[in-house]
């Protein structure tokens, strides 16, 4: 027989979604937001919080807050706890109703290569309803909007969660041809330094890394145009107004049509591994074995048409083997 939980050990239950929001937002304005209270309110749930646990949980400078050693070792914890109760809440509700399979991608995959391809699935499985979730900077698996993640892996996965391996994707500039004479590529990628670059805000080490990996050490970089997405940044590059860095497959399409080039030929493997995140408990699903199964015989088949695929632009070493972190 199971004994009783020793309530007085037990933090405020309502205390702890305020404290989630705040520490993944690193805001107490922006939680109040997100879950429709007042910044009081927060305030008052963190208080309570750190009095029950006798310390402080944020660092407060002015209206930026910032997470104690305590803070980060409690927030993974309570996150972990809220998450497995929405999904066993979730799978209460929907006992013996199959739902929609929620996709979680970056904005730039799904806008430009993902939700192409989606049509081709829905004709392979006609029963799985797909909803594709797309966001900017989301680094782990949404898991309050998403069942599936196609992400850069995170450094960090918390062990209800499994990771399956997907490519490693080409990482190379693009540019408009009229940018530079689109006929004759540049001698080597240091002229790249002598046209306007254009950086994502995230990635703000993606240049330095990528000169680094081909050799090219401490390179000074020209103070380069910075946007807030990749999504952004291609589009500049279709105006010709910079150069990009940018992974395949996210521009087939425009280099077969020389919409945009390659202006050097060197690129380098992506800084990062793509794959599937996806909790640990749902990994036989049908639904999420099916898409990865899937979009892993799509990629292979697709490498090996270049025909399709544009022969320089796409390079993909899709993987079945799967192991959990």
């Amino acid at each position: 027989m199971m004994t009783g939980l020793d309530k007085n050990k037990l933090p405020p239950m309502k205390t702890l979604q305020g404290f989630e929001a705040a520490a993944r937002l690193l805001s107490f304005r922006q939680a109040a937001t997100e879950l429709n209270l007042s910044h009081q309110a927060i305030s008052n749930q963190v208080l309570m919080l750190e009095n029950s646990l006798g310390q402080r949980l944020f660092l407060r400078e002015g209206r930026q807050v910032q997470l104690t050693t305590f803070g980060r070792r409690l927030y993974p914890v309570v996150r972990e706890a809220l998450d497995n109760l929405v999904h066993c809440c979730e799978q209460i509700r929907n006992e013996g109703h199959e739902q929609p399979l929620r996709i979680h991608t970056y904005l730039t995959l799904s806008l430009r290569w993902l939700s192409s391809r989606l049509p081709h699935f829905r004709q392979r499985y006609p029963g799985i309803d797909v909803q594709l979730f797309s966001t900017i900077h989301e680094f782990g698996l949404d898991e309050g909007n998403a069942d599936l993640g196609l992400l850069l892996r995170p450094d960090f996965i918390p062990t209800h969660l499994s990771w399956t391996p997907l490519s490693r994707f080409n990482l190379y500039p693009v540019c408009h041809p009229d940018l530079i004479d689109g006929a004759v590529r540049l001698p080597d990628p240091l002229a790249l330094l002598e046209y306007p670059l254009i950086r994502i805000s995230s990635e703000q080490w993606q240049w330095q890394d990528w000169f680094s990996a081909l050799g090219y050490k401490n390179v000074h970089i020209p103070q380069p145009l910075t946007v807030n997405s990749t999504a952004v940044a291609l589009e500049m590059a279709l105006n010709g107004e910079g150069i990009t860095l940018t992974y395949d497959p996210v521009v087939d399409k425009e280099l077969t049509e020389r919409r945009l080039i390659r202006p050097v030929a060197d690129c380098v493997d992506s800084i990062g591994h793509w794959g599937f995140i996806y909790r640990r408990d749902r990994e036989q699903d049908r639904q999420i074995r099916s898409f990865i199964t899937w979009l892993q015989a799509d990629m292979a088949w697709q490498s090996s048409n270049p025909a399709v695929a544009g022969a320089e632009n796409f390079s993909a070493a899709a993987g079945s083997d799967s192991f959990s972190l």
